[in-house]
């Protein structure tokens, strides 16, 4: 029996004001965090999916892997996170089973976190599965197919969380030794802080 293939998504539609560059673009360990997470989820998801919105001819040709992600582009960014995940949730074939979503920003996440959350997802079929770290909830979140529709139908008010919380009662938590999980760097401190401890 064929396991069930993942989708991956990767959220890099924001402004990356506090940052004051785009997140996507920065580098860690000689890539960008951009081109570091689509190779990272190429080896645990297909097709990988990157949302793009502001900066986004930018990002996209300042990237190297940008041949082995299909692009999306967020046409109202400055609506939030939401609408960059339902750009991207429209992008997601239809016989992916699943979706595993992360905002650019944790480019220092662990291969073996997105391999860990895949296997868990293919033995369990959680509705929703989320890494922890500590006992906290972090990224990427991996949701089943079902959910896709109930996202897509949100309003622009509302929230991602206002749908998964609606399963938590079966949701798969999956303790982690990745404190990437629960660790985004959106602003120049958070980046000094990873620059000086990873490199």
């Amino acid at each position: 029996m064929k396991a069930p293939s993942i989708a991956g998504l990767i959220l890099a539609g924001g402004a990356s004001r506090r940052m004051g560059s785009p997140k996507a673009l920065l580098r860690f360990q000689n890539e960008t965090f951009l081109d570091r997470l689509i190779r990272l989820f190429s080896a645990a998801c297909d097709p990988v999916i990157v949302v793009v919105g502001y900066h986004a001819a930018e990002i996209q040709s300042g990237i190297e892997r940008a041949p082995e992600a299909i692009f999306t582009v967020n046409p109202d960014p400055e609506r939030g996170m939401l609408s960059s995940l339902q750009c991207g949730l429209e992008a997601v074939p239809a016989h992916a089973e699943a979706v595993m979503f992360l905002p650019v920003d944790h480019p220092h996440l662990q291969p073996s976190t997105l391999e860990t959350l895949a296997a868990r997802f293919r033995a369990g079929r959680a509705p929703v599965t989320v890494p922890t770290y500590g006992g906290e909830h972090g990224h990427p979140v991996c949701i089943a197919r079902p959910l896709i529709a109930e996202l897509l139908a949100l309003p622009p008010e509302a929230k991602a969380s206002d749908v998964i919380h609606r399963y938590v009662s079966q949701t798969e938590y999956v303790e982690v030794p990745d404190s990437a999980v629960v660790t985004d760097v959106d602003d120049p401190e958070a980046y000094a802080e990873l620059v000086a401890h990873r490199s």
